[in-house]
C-alpha cells in the first residue's frame, strides 16, 4: 500500500510540475515577447528550494517548497520602485493589448500542450477497450431503448466511437449538453448493423456521485473467467487447504461458482472465517477446507488464500483494440478531442453553478493523485492523456472570471476597455479577498470529498 501511495504522489507532482511549468511559462514568454521585465519565475509556492539568477534582466528561476501553483512577478510601477529607464518595461504601463496577452498566455499555454499530448498519443497508440456492451442495467434509458449484451456501439450522434473512452466521451456530451435523444449505431451479436435512440430526456447524469454512463445502463463488457486455480503460493492459505493449480471451484459453502470474480468476491469479506470448498481435480471431485488470511488494504481487513486465477491465452483479445492514426489525421482528432473535453468541463461547471449537478462531483488532490497513478501504471500513453485532461482542466479553471485567476485579470481588462480607465486598487482589494474566499471554499470542498471517498 505504501509504495503505491509514493508512485501517485511522484506521479502526481511530475504532472503537476509539468502543468505548472507549461502554465506559467506561457506567461513569461509573451511578457518578454512586448517587452515586460520579468523579476522572478517560480515554480511552486512558499520558500524556495533552489534559485537561479539568469543573465537576462537578472531574473531569478525558483522552485518553491509548496508544489500548488507557480507565478511570474513582473516589473509593476505599483510596487516597485523605478528607474526613469525602466518605466516603460512595467506591466502596468503597458497597453491593454499587451496586458491582455500576457494574463491570457497561461492558459493558452496549457491548452496547446493538451493538444500536443493528445497528438502524441494518438499517433503512438493508445490502448483502450472495444465498445462493447455488458449486461444491460434493467429500468434504464439503455433497456429502454432495447440495447442487448455484446452490442458494439459504432458511432453515436455521427460521431465513431473506436474506442469505450470514446464512446463515453460523447455519451456525456450528449447527456449534458443536449438533452435530446442519442441515435446510437450498433454492431450486434449476429453481425447485423442497427441504430437505436437513446432518450435522455430527465436523466440527471450528474444530480449525485457515481458512474454517469451507468446511469444510463451502459457498462463495458468482459469474458467471464473461469474459476480455475493458476498458482498457488507456499505457505498461503490455500496451499494449507490442499489446493493446487488447475484445481476448478465449483461452490463455495454450498454456493455455486461460475466465475473467477465470483470466487473473489466470496473471499474478501471472510477474513479468519473458515470456508467450505468443493472443487473439481482432474475429473474427481473434492471438498476442501480453507482459512482466509486477514490482509489490510486501505484500511479494511479482507481475505487473502495465496492463489492467482489461470490465464486463458487470448481470453482478452475481443475486448482490446489500440487507437492510432497518422501524423496529420492525428493532429485534427487531437484538436477535436481538445475541443470537446474543454466544451465538456465548461458544460459541467456550469452545471455545478445552477445546481443542475452535485458537489460530489468535485475531485481534490487526493483523487487526482489516485488517477495519476493509476494512469501512470498502464502505460505512458495513459499517462500523457491523463495529463492533457488536467491540462484542459487546469486552462478553464484559470479562465474563470473569479478575483486572483487569470479570468479575473481579464475581467477587469474587459471593463478597463469599456470605461477607458482601469479598475481602482480599492475594487481590486476587494476581489482578491472575494477571490480568496472562493478559492478557499472550493479547496476545501475538494479536500472534504476526497476524504469522504477514503472513508467510504
Amino acid at each position: 500500500m505504501f509504495s503505491n501511495v509514493v508512485f501517485s504522489a511522484a506521479a502526481f507532482l511530475v504532472a503537476l510540475g509539468v502543468l505548472i511549468a507549461i502554465h506559467e511559462y506561457g506567461h513569461f514568454w509573451v511578457a518578454r515577447k512586448v517587452g515586460i521585465k520579468v523579476l522572478k519565475f517560480s515554480i511552486g509556492m512558499g520558500k524556495s528550494l533552489y534559485t537561479r539568477v539568469g543573465k537576462v534582466d537578472k531574473t531569478e528561476y525558483s522552485i518553491g517548497a509548496i508544489p500548488l501553483g507557480g507565478y511570474v512577478r513582473m516589473l509593476d510601477e505599483r510596487v516597485d520602485e523605478l528607474t526613469p529607464g525602466e518605466r516603460h518595461r512595467a506591466f502596468n504601463n503597458k497597453p491593454l493589448w499587451a496586458r491582455t496577452a500576457v494574463v491570457i498566455a497561461g492558459p493558452m499555454a496549457n491548452f496547446l500542450l493538451a493538444i500536443a499530448a493528445y497528438w502524441l498519443v494518438m499517433m503512438i497508440g493508445i490502448n483502450g477497450l472495444v465498445p462493447l456492451l455488458g449486461p444491460i442495467a434493467p429500468d434504464t434509458p439503455a433497456a429502454v431503448a432495447g440495447f442487448q449484451e455484446e452490442d458494439r456501439l459504432v458511432s453515436i450522434n455521427g460521431k465513431p466511437t473506436p474506442s469505450w473512452d470514446d464512446a463515453r466521451l460523447v455519451l456525456l456530451d450528449s447527456a449534458i449538453n443536449t438533452g435530446e435523444p442519442a441515435l446510437i449505431e450498433v454492431a450486434t451479436i449476429d453481425g447485423s448493423n442497427v441504430t437505436r435512440e437513446l432518450d435522455l430526456s430527465g436523466l440527471e447524469v450528474l444530480k449525485d456521485s457515481g458512474d454517469p454512463v451507468a446511469k444510463m445502463g451502459f457498462t463495458a463488457w468482459f469474458p467471464t473467467i473461469k474459476p480455475v486455480i493458476g498458482d498457488v503460493i507456499p505457505n498461503g492459505a490455500a496451499a494449507g487447504a490442499g489446493m493446487q493449480s488447475g484445481d476448478l471451484i465449483k461452490a463455495v459453502d454450498g454456493q455455486a461458482i461460475a466465475s473467477w470474480t465470483e470466487f473473489v468476491d466470496l473471499v474478501r469479506p471472510s477474513a479468519n472465517k473458515e470456508l467450505q470448498l468443493d472443487v473439481e481435480r482432474d475429473g474427481q471431485s473434492l471438498s476442501l477446507v480453507m482459512t482466509p488470511e486477514a490482509t489490510d488494504v486501505d484500511g479494511q481487513s479482507v481475505g487473502r488464500v495465496g492463489v492467482s486465477v489461470r490465464s486463458e491465452e487470448g481470453l482478452y483479445d475481443k475486448v482490446r483494440t489500440t487507437v492510432k492514426y497518422p501524423a496529420g489525421t492525428a493532429f485534427v482528432k487531437a484538436l477535436g478531442r481538445t475541443w470537446d473535453m474543454t466544451a465538456l468541463t465548461v458544460q459541467m461547471l456550469g452545471k455545478l453553478v445552477t445546481g443542475n449537478a452535485s458537489l460530489d462531483n468535485i475531485s481534490g488532490p487526493v483523487s487526482i493523485a489516485q488517477f495519476a497513478g493509476q494512469s501512470a501504471s498502464i502505460g505512458i500513453n495513459h499517462y500523457i492523456k491523463f495529463i492533457a485532461m488536467i491540462s484542459i482542466s487546469l486552462a478553464v479553471l484559470n479562465l474563470l472570471p473569479i478575483p486572483m485567476l487569470d479570468g479575473g485579470h481579464l475581467m477587469y481588462f474587459a471593463v478597463e476597455a469599456v470605461t477607458r480607465k482601469p479598475v481602482s486598487e480599492r475594487v481590486q482589494l476587494f476581489g482578491q479577498q472575494l477571490g480568496l474566499c472562493v478559492l478557499g471554499g472550493l479547496m476545501f470542498l475538494a479536500f472534504y470529498n476526497d476524504i469522504w471517498r477514503l472513508m467510504q
